[in-house]
């Protein structure tokens, strides 16, 4: 029986933040996958080795975690004022499922090196040195981010002095602008920050009990708990929770009854199809603890500790969008994370999650009784790790 051989697709797999990703030009992209569909996804899924039962993405790019499980297409914007269209696709491991729900803030900050060596960046824009601002449509969630990339030599510099929590070695600075972080939402609460219109909600899950929640729209969905309401310190690593099926069973209940009281879906059964978003984190006031390195964090370095899941696991570090939804809360009086982060008004916070620490800045203000943010900003860095080519079956989409 003949078999189809495989077929190669221009494409560059980096490092953006704590995340790992296969970055695409959409006009590399063969025909059937350049438009939204069930061929773009079926290439996803074939391209990052999913979905896999045995959970380990051996036949694919992937690495078998929700910060390597990820995809990226990019294209030139004819959208005014901006220099490139950003998609993000999230990758099930272990079902054939591509989340297109929301942003990767992590590889935000690889999208405006990529664009820039891609050739999708005007050249008049790129200094010789200096820094160059990428203007980034995030197609998923309708917001622009303004990438800031030093380049050396006219080409983007990718090595540097900077570190981040989560990263084993050091890279250049690149500054990120989420500009009117406020996720547009869907249902009801579509285009306000806080869907319900409360900083606090009482949430109800069954087989867990009741207890308040701020759900927030900025950066990603987001749910933001108090670690002692649902058992926890907030000092927690990967391991106390992710090998507690108990744990993420009970998480992923928050994550679905909070998902309906935010509009984001009619009922918790919809969560399934809808693993990206929105995000659950947990909440606890500063104090010392011990990361996934080894590194002592003193309470006196942080102003509060947030832990956060991603695809139903907690995540190593910290999500770049969820961060953005950190600093947006925290810049709120009464929200759950500002209260754990002391209270007050704050421009910026430092968080401590399982990898480290964290500072993003944010500033709100209340406008005829809704709150807005103009902007978040934090910073990350990017690496381009390989280029070349990636090989697919030529029947796997």
């Amino acid at each position: 029986m003949p078999h189809v051989p495989q077929i190669r697709i221009p494409a560059t797999y980096m490092r953006g933040g704590t995340s790992k990703g296969v970055f695409f030009r959409l006009q590399d992209l063969p025909e059937p996958a350049r438009a939204p569909g069930a061929a773009r996804d079926a290439l996803m899924l074939r391209v990052i080795g999913s979905p896999d039962p045995y959970g380990k993405q051996i036949d694919g790019m992937g690495g078998a975690t929700s910060s390597t499980s990820k995809t990226v297409i990019l294209a030139k914007s004819e959208r005014p004022d901006h220099d490139v269209d950003y998609l993000f696709g999230q990758v099930s491991i272990d079902s054939a499922f591509v989340d297109w729900s929301g942003n990767c803030g992590n590889l935000s900050a690889a999208v405006g090196s990529f664009a820039i060596a891609g050739g999708l960046v005007d050249a008049a824009r790129i200094p010789q040195d200096g820094v160059c601002t990428v203007r980034i449509w995030q197609s998923n969630i309708g917001k622009t981010i303004v990438a800031h990339v030093p380049i050396t030599g006219g080409q983007v510099q990718e090595t540097g002095d900077f570190e981040l929590d989560g990263v084993t070695f050091p890279a250049a600075e690149v500054q990120l602008e989420f500009l009117d972080p406020a996720d547009e939402g869907e249902g009801e609460g579509g285009g306000a920050m806080f869907p319900t219109g409360n900083l606090v909600d009482e949430l109800d899950v069954p087989g867990v009990g009741k207890f308040p929640a701020t759900l927030i729209n900025a950066g990603i969905p987001t749910i933001f708990v108090n670690a002692t309401d649902i058992g926890y310190t907030g000092a927690e690593l990967q391991d106390a929770i992710n090998g507690d099926p108990k744990a993420l069973a009970m998480f992923e209940a928050i994550r679905a009854h909070g998902a309906v009281r935010m509009g984001l879906i009619a009922d918790v059964s919809e969560a399934a199809r809808r693993q990206h978003t929105p995000k659950v984190a947990f909440v606890a006031p500063a104090q010392d603890y011990v990361t996934s390195s080894g590194k002592q964090v003193g309470a006196g370095d942080i102003d509060l500790l947030v832990r956060a899941m991603s695809m139903g696991k907690l995540h190593h570090a910290m999500m770049g969008t969820a961060a953005v939804a950190i600093g947006t809360a925290a810049a709120v009086p009464g929200t759950l994370v500002n209260l754990a982060a002391g209270g007050g008004e704050r421009s910026a916070v430092r968080f401590g999650h399982p990898s480290g620490t964290l500072r993003v800045g944010a500033e709100a203000t209340q406008e005829n009784g809704e709150w807005k943010v103009a902007r978040a900003i934090m910073s990350r860095s990017a690496r381009i790790l390989m280029e070349g080519w990636v090989r697919v079956p030529g029947d796997a989409f």
